[in-house]
């Protein structure tokens, strides 16, 4: 990480006692910038000899006291790189969460991430939408719809406007999504919505009927899906130097951010 180049990106979201909520951040990684925001999933590396897990971003906060830039995310491990080991239960594209969520700051979190993931091969990749389909979607209003949709399910409807065009201005790509980890059920109606629509136009995929149904457009690129259906116990995450365990003690709770749209 670059020094000085962690920035807030967007409008804070809330308040409470000395915390300043935000939305999104950026970050300049082996010289390219790069924004991360609440909802999205990324692939980290929590120390060097540890495997690639995969981070949900779920609170992005400032103390307002001690000036420290925070986050709180979600970890998900392959089932082989848990203590119990992979077994005949576990699916091809599962993954399984710690139980505890980690708090540490953004500086961390950025050294975690891993830039380099095309290794990663337990997953189904979502098909990305044909150009001419994604042309549609810049004439007649559906690519906004989408984006409600995704704001609306993944992020407890927070407004992403102002994070959607900062992202436009580096080029990034535009759904933010390289990996996506779904519910068991939510896994299931998308594979189920997968056959379904095999024969038909990639365009039926931003349908809001098949939104609803479990489908999912991938906007730019293919989009890795996996699915969680259990939790673990990760003793070594209690070694690790960069989890900041003073804030997790009175942190605020995620329902905050709920009330500030």
């Amino acid at each position: 990480m670059e020094p000085n180049s962690l920035k807030w990106v967007g409008s804070s979201c809330g308040l409470h006692g000395p915390y300043i909520f935000y939305k999104a951040f950026k970050f300049h990684r082996d010289g390219k910038p790069r924004i991360l925001s609440l909802g999205d999933f990324f692939f980290v590396r929590c120390k060097p000899e540890d495997p690639i897990c995969i981070a949900e971003l779920q609170l992005l906060w400032e103390e307002r006291t001690s000036k420290q830039l925070l986050s709180s995310s979600k970890l998900y491990f392959l089932p082989e790189d848990t203590p119990q080991g992979r077994t005949g239960i576990h699916g091809e594209h599962e993954v399984i969460a710690v139980s505890e969520k980690v708090i540490v700051r953004l500086e961390d979190l950025v050294k975690w991430t891993v830039p380099d993931f095309s290794g990663w091969t337990h997953c189904l990749k979502a098909e990305p939408l044909k150009p001419s389909v994604l042309r549609e979607l810049g004439t007649n209003g559906r690519r906004e719809a989408l984006h409600r949709y995704r704001e609306s399910t993944l992020t407890s409807g927070l407004n992403f406007k102002d994070v959607q065009r900062e992202r436009a201005q580096l080029g990034q790509e535009e759904d933010g999504r390289k990996v996506l980890v779904l519910s068991y059920p939510q896994y299931c109606r998308f594979r189920s919505v997968l056959v379904r629509l095999r024969e038909q136009p990639s365009s039926l995929l931003i349908d809001h009927t098949v939104l609803a149904l479990g489908g999912i457009a991938a906007l730019g690129g293919s989009t890795r899906i996996l699915y969680c259906r259990d939790t673990f116990e990760h003793p070594a995450l209690l070694q690790n130097e960069s989890i900041c365990d003073e804030f997790g003690e009175f942190g605020p709770p995620p329902i905050v951010i709920v009330a500030f749209r």
